[in-house]
């Protein structure tokens, strides 16, 4: 896609873009769209991603090859367990307001170790990892009582308590919302299958 009209795309067009990319990726069936050299001459004076994901550091859920994306496609922010500090937040604002991207998905995904670690801890975690326990603390009080996988279930309320966070942030996010300028979506990554399915939030 033309670096113009990847700036012209609007929330949901980028959303279902991102989902396409993803069922390529589920059947084998990859593009690897925008990695020539050609594309890479393309970004040297500037990108417009048409997305952001805020995704797990967890090696196995690279958003460029699991959305089947390539260079210039995606402004990338990956902490352990995709919860949100004030660096992320400042980054995802960043491509809002100065890059002009009309899409945030805050992707989670099953087996995600900072979630297993918050569920299985019994005691102070060492170093700064306890502040990781502590952002996802909130999803885990919040399926206590939920039948089911207890660390799918809390990794899908993670994501979907970051997306209202960032939908609600003041003032950019929630003015571009308001705007109708940006979509904030909630999403679970799948490793068995490798599929995105999205999550009411």
């Amino acid at each position: 896609m033309a670096h113009t009209e990847q700036g012209n795309m609007s929330g949901d067009q980028a959303l279902e873009k991102l989902l396409d990319g993803n069922r390529r990726y589920v059947d084998a069936m990859q593009e690897y769209p925008n990695q020539t050299r050609e594309r890479r001459n393309e970004l040297k004076n500037g990108q417009v991603p048409f997305a952001v994901v805020l995704g797990c550091s967890d090696s196995r859920v690279p958003p460029e090859i699991i959305f089947d994306q390539g260079l210039g496609d995606l402004f990338v922010v990956r902490v352990a367990g995709n919860v949100m500090d004030n660096m992320a937040l400042g980054s995802i604002e960043y491509a809002v307001s100065h890059l002009k991207t009309p899409l945030v998905v805050v992707l989670g995904h099953s087996q995600c170790g900072a979630v297993t670690e918050t569920l299985s801890s019994h005691g102070p975690a060492k170093g700064q990892m306890g502040r990781l326990a502590e952002a996802i603390q909130p999803a885990v009080a919040q399926v206590t009582d939920q039948p089911g996988n207890k660390v799918s279930n809390t990794a899908k309320v993670n994501a979907k308590m970051v997306a209202h966070r960032l939908r609600t942030s003041k003032p950019i996010l929630s003015e571009a919302v308001a705007a109708g300028e940006l979509t904030v979506a909630a999403a679970y990554y799948e490793l068995s299958t490798g599929a995105v399915e999205l999550l009411d939030s």
